[in-house]
């Protein structure tokens, strides 16, 4: 069974139930399968074959849901790329992931075009609006007349997309899932969450992120239920769609929902229909819970405290569970993995005791994509390892307290500090740097970095906001940036961060 076999029974079984609203477009199921069959064959006819790598950098949209339908129709390999991404990071995945195929927004062609000069396996660039330039096309001009469904025998084996992390050494790691593994982690969730075929989903995460793929949209095909697709988050549009459509499902980070929370005309709107509130992709505060309990008045929220590597599978928290364990990340795995602590050397942790966090199941990625020593590394003895360290209260409960690999968490994208590392110490005058997470009240941390300069050397902060501007994504730049003499480092050499965290004292907010 695959996404492909019951997408296509839900048309067949309710051809006139909507499937996707996005702006002024609405899509029947019938409608939205003659689309995806239109562009599958239009893109087969141009010669993309079954397992050949095809990059979407698209925010949300319908065309999204589109292309990724008709990719997975046809035994392409999807490859979703952050559209934060600056030239150097873009480079990078379209070459190591072998993309033959970018499908993108008409505002980002240009980068893409001056990217590819490089990569001659790129044969192809598909822009949702009319290209700017010569030999790229538009989406449209890419559609077949053929609305059949396209004939690709598909395999529960067959690899069915690459998702991208954050890299711990400068790059990022593309995280591999065949049909079977996307599959599982659907079922879970579903089984986990009580989805049904009536759900109405609103979509205000991006899609090229595991959670709002996977915990939503393919699910939510999986099940033949309705799809509100927003491009940007926007609070009073957010209200207004929940109230219009009367969605069932609502899944936001952290910072979402504290920008509803503060949203002047939030007590305008009837939010009575959800059925279910998850969070998750970044830490979530008690408090900030507990607000949101009380605003939407209902208990039935959920932490779902996973990673991409995973599925996204990992641990969550049931709305019993927040009755009384607001804080934790949850009491046990997502429906088909098992999660444990354990200690460095594989003995599983008592309560009260820190150990990390590791999981196993159908949902786990199958490798790290054409990285075997980082493969090998992550998955041992069949665990998925995944650098979050955590203790297991009395009742059985989990409470992660750091990330080993040094990941920090804003506005619930991703960011590891060696990344930003790696790319300031590039910078003619700076020394030596350390990036660490401070506090924020608005996004959770935020990057920080602490510079000793070059001798005789005095850094324009200006100047090197502009310098990272040019090789890191917006949300990586560093909000807060310290001068000192040296860092703290041990006889070895090696940084020690828990010290500089220590001596950093940045008041939140």
């Amino acid at each position: 069974m695959n996404l492909v076999q019951v997408f296509e029974q839900n048309v067949l079984r309710h051809p006139e139930k909507t499937a996707v609203i996005y702006e002024d477009r609405t899509y029947t199921y019938e409608a939205l399968n003659r689309t995806v069959n239109r562009l599958a064959n239009g893109l087969m006819e141009s010669g993309i074959k079954k397992g050949e790598k095809v990059a979407l950098m698209m925010k949300n949209s319908d065309h999204f849901a589109i292309a990724y339908l008709a990719c997975v129709k046809i035994g392409a390999v999807l490859v979703p790329m952050n559209f934060r991404l600056v030239e150097r990071e873009l480079a990078y995945i379209l070459g190591q992931s072998d993309s033959v195929l970018v499908i993108c927004d008409s505002e980002y062609e240009e980068m893409i075009q001056s990217t590819i000069s490089d990569i001659p396996a790129i044969r192809q660039v598909i822009t949702t609006g009319p290209p700017a330039i010569s030999g790229n096309r538009t989406i449209e001009s890419a559609f077949s007349e053929n609305v059949s469904n396209p004939e690709v025998p598909l395999a529960d084996t067959d690899d069915l997309h690459i998702l991208y992390t954050s890299g711990t050494t400068g790059h990022p790691k593309g995280a591999l899932f065949d049909h079977q593994r996307v599959t599982s982690t659907m079922v879970g969730l579903i089984g986990m969450l009580g989805y049904n075929t009536e759900e109405r989903f609103i979509h205000l995460a991006p899609l090229f992120h595991a959670a709002q793929l996977i915990i939503c949209l393919t699910s939510g095909l999986f099940l033949g239920a309705t799809h509100v697709i927003h491009r940007d988050f926007n609070p009073a549009a957010v209200f207004r769609d929940i109230e219009k459509y009367r969605i069932t499902n609502f899944f936001a980070v952290p910072t979402m929902y504290n920008a509803l929370l503060a949203h002047e005309d939030k007590n305008r709107y009837d939010t009575s229909s959800v059925k279910r509130f998850a969070y998750g992709a970044a830490p979530m505060s008690a408090s900030q819970v507990n607000a949101c309990i009380e605003f939407f008045n209902t208990k039935n929220f959920y932490s779902l405290c996973g990673l991409t590597e995973g599925g996204p599978s990992g641990i969550f928290l049931s709305p019993a569970g927040h009755e009384t364990k607001v804080g934790s990340a949850g009491k046990e795995g997502l429906w088909l993995t098992e999660a444990k602590l354990v200690t460095p050397d594989g003995r599983e942790t008592v309560p009260g005791e820190v150990g990390e966090l590791i999981l196993r199941g159908p949902t786990i990625m199958k490798e790290y994509y054409k990285k075997p020593e980082a493969t090998a590394d992550t998955l041992r003895d069949g665990w998925l390892h995944t650098g979050d360290l955590g203790y297991r209260d009395e009742d059985g409960y989990v409470y992660i307290v750091d990330r080993s690999k040094d990941m920090i968490i804003t506005g619930g994208e991703n960011v590891y500090s060696v990344e930003v590392e790696n790319v300031l110490h590039g910078h003619p005058q700076i020394a030596d740097v350390a990036i660490i997470g401070t506090a924020d009240p608005k996004w959770g941390e935020v990057v920080t970095a602490v510079i000793v300069p070059k001798k005789g050397e005095t850094i324009d902060p200006d100047e090197l906001e502009a310098y990272c501007r040019k090789n890191l994504s917006a949300f990586k730049i560093p909000r807060n940036i310290l001068f000192e003499e040296e860092l703290p480092r041990n006889a070895s050499g090696k940084l020690m961060k828990f010290k500089l965290r220590e001596q950093v004292n940045i008041p939140a907010g």
